[in-house]
């Protein structure tokens, strides 16, 4: 005997994969499906629509399989109102709490369906009732509070995976994610200077995420100018990036190697100690910018331009700088409201910073991934991230390259 459930599919399920994929899980995972309706779309705009009847031997396997499908997009027939469970203490939700994905998701409530606000992967979504409505939030679990009505199970629940275009026409077309590092470089890097300009003529906010090895590379003028001229709007980086940055300035050099002659002069490999001393000095990387100390880069274009900036230690960090947010609680909430304000995300060169702000994105946010490891991006996708698309590239040609096609 088995069990079976009717889900239903819409949008252009057949060009983005989805319906593929559905297909895919349910018989991966040892389940049977039978197609009740398909309707095709015939032209570029028009959507399809499918309704699959699932089955499984037990009640447990399907709801796997469900499970699965829901993340994919697939939401049950005539569903339910959510199911809400009060928070048993701060930071403890219920148990079989609904977990999110960084999809956009509605929830539904007294028979209505509701946006979850400031939606992200792996957070808890929890329902206020105001005077003006329903109002449901995505939340980190130790932002929950003791008595918060959190939602239970899927039901209730619909997921709304973005979709592909369905051609690769204008700025934003290439962006069909994966990675490769067989793409043409100066027309993808166009193409991406195309997108940014895109985002900033309709009001958008671009956010820069930078490692290290983007000064190294001797990138940082291009990353300046790309500042000073408008085109990044935020900064998330680490403790490294900004000491280096202000080495480079103060002494020429990034980690004691001069990065025009590749020399390393003698104490060279002290100068980012002595960097950060000044700043320690100073009080801070804005009070050093004011009293002449940093004159030049990105950090110095950020304080002069009023371009916010997150700097969030680790446990390898000299120093730190006064800048640098330690406690790793506020570095993340520093950075999740980065991401909530960001349209188009270039991940420049680092992996662990890349894959952070990467688990605060929605999936609505346009994602470029660069690096010299092709391993960075396909982490990244791993996470969750699938709307990112990677170039695997040296990031010191990179970021010039971006720059010139912008800013000439």
């Amino acid at each position: 005997m088995t069990v079976s459930r009717a889900v239903e599919l819409d949008g252009h399920i057949i060009d983005s994969g989805t319906l593929q994929t559905c297909f895919t899980t349910i018989m991966e995972q040892g389940g049977t499906f039978e197609v009740e309706s398909f309707d095709i779309g015939k032209s570029e705009t028009d959507e399809s629509y499918a309704r699959l009847s699932v089955r499984a031997d037990t009640e447990d396997e399907l709801k796997a399989i469900i499970h699965e499908l829901h993340q994919n997009g697939a939401n049950p027939i005539d569903p339910n109102n959510a199911t809400l469970e009060p928070a048993p203490a701060d930071q403890v939700v219920p148990t079989g709490f609904y977990s999110t994905t960084n999809h956009p998701t509605d929830v539904r409530i007294d028979g209505e369906w509701i946006p979850v606000e400031r939606n992200e992967m792996d957070c808890a979504v929890v329902v206020e009732r105001t005077p003006a409505g329903a109002r449901a939030t995505a939340r980190v679990l130790n932002a929950i509070e003791a008595d918060d009505q959190v939602v239970v199970g899927e039901t209730g629940v619909r997921v709304k995976p973005p979709e592909r275009p369905r051609d690769n026409s204008g700025a934003f077309g290439f962006m069909q994610g994966g990675v490769s590092s067989e793409r043409p470089s100066q027309s993808t890097i166009a193409k991406i200077a195309d997108a940014i300009i895109e985002t900033k003529s309709s009001g958008g906010n671009v956010l820069a995420v930078c490692g290290p090895a983007l000064i190294h590379s001797g990138a940082r003028e291009a990353l300046a100018r790309l500042v000073r001229t408008g085109y990044i709007d935020m900064l998330s980086a680490g403790n490294g990036f900004a000491v280096h940055d202000i080495e480079r300035d103060r002494f020429g050099t990034s980690l004691g190697m001069n990065t025009e002659t590749l020399d390393h002069p003698r104490s060279g490999h002290k100068h980012h100690i002595y960097a950060l001393s000044e700043v320690i000095r100073a009080g801070s990387i804005t009070n050093a910018v004011g009293e002449g100390l940093i004159g030049s880069g990105v950090m110095y274009e950020c304080v002069t331009n009023d371009v916010p900036y997150v700097l969030a230690g680790s446990i390898r960090d000299d120093g730190p700088l006064p800048d640098t947010i330690t406690d790793t609680i506020k570095a993340q909430n520093a950075i999740r409201e980065q991401a909530h304000q960001a349209d188009m995300v270039l991940m420049l060169s680092t992996l662990l910073h890349s894959v952070a702000v990467g688990n605060c994105l929605p999936s609505t946010t346009r994602v470029v991934c660069v690096d010299i490891n092709p391993a960075t991006v396909t982490q990244l996708l791993d996470r969750g991230s699938d709307q990112a698309v990677g170039m695997v590239t040296d990031i010191g040609t990179f970021v010039p390259m971006l720059a010139e096609q912008i800013c000439e």
